[in-house]
């Protein structure tokens, strides 16, 4: 799976919140659980923590991903994403991506110039410097899910629509497109929880069988928590499910299984 495992992992993450309060904010926690089949692969965890970036308070989101156990024999991911972004608007200041996967590894940091839509990218690895243009909206890979998660009028999506935003990732911008699927309630650790279900649109090939081969199950309330993620592979299929939590910004509205 290589530099795929954490974006998949990622893809938790992706929610939504219509109106005020805000999904979430400074000391939120997750954690999740990986399984390939029926083997433990790994664990993924977010938080929100709070840092200065040009003199003001700024988020600063940090995703780690890592396999364990037997995993690690045969596919040791070791990853690190982290964003700096704006409390308002949500536009990241900076980004950064450091992984270890199966031998693939980055080590980069990228610097974004809003006003002249631009970032500048310091890849720490091949010691190189490169400044890519941007569109005027972008978010990175971090950002773009907590953005998503305050994304204005999402309730009155109908079945069948998308939802799409301007991502940087890996040198380029590109169109992240999520398709709103409906609505379900599922079991989980926690309880029973109503959830939106939506799958980003993915490119199909070497690591995905179809471009809709990815389904997240969101909790269906003012926190938007990733709760659930299923993904069909070329070889098999992964998933993850919320193992842990605490920080809520609001209350998580959930029945508790009979």
């Amino acid at each position: 799976m290589k530099k795929y495992f954490f974006l998949l992992l990622l893809f938790i993450t992706v929610s939504f919140d219509s109106q005020k309060p805000e999904a979430y904010d400074v000391g939120e926690w997750f954690k999740f659980r990986i399984h390939y089949g029926f083997i433990n692969a790994g664990y993924a965890t977010l938080e929100v923590q709070e840092a200065i970036k040009n003199n003001k308070k700024v988020y600063h989101a940090i995703g780690k991903g890592y396999t364990v156990g037997m995993s690690r024999f045969f596919f040791k991911v070791n990853d690190n994403y982290e964003s700096y972004f704006d409390k308002t608007s949500n536009k990241p200041y900076q980004f950064v991506r450091q992984i270890d996967e199966g031998g693939y590894t980055k080590n980069q940091e990228g610097f974004f110039n809003q006003e002249d839509n631009k970032v500048l990218i310091k890849d720490y690895k091949n010691k190189t410097e490169k400044t890519f243009p941007v569109t005027e909206n972008v978010q990175d890979i971090i950002s773009t899910f907590y953005f998503l998660r305050n994304y204005p009028n999402i309730d009155k999506l109908k079945v069948g629509e998308s939802v799409v935003v301007d991502m940087f990732f890996d040198n380029e911008t590109f169109k992240f497109k999520l398709k709103f699927i409906g609505r379900e309630n599922i079991k989980t650790k926690f309880g029973t929880a109503p959830t939106m279900i939506f799958r980003p649109i993915v490119q199909s090939g070497r690591v995905f069988k179809e471009e809709e081969s990815l389904t997240v199950w969101i909790s269906d309330d003012e926190n938007k928590i990733p709760l659930k993620i299923k993904a069909s592979l070329a070889v098999g299929s992964i998933k993850a499910e919320l193992e842990g939590f605490k920080g809520l910004k609001n209350p998580f509205m959930i029945k508790l299984n009979d």
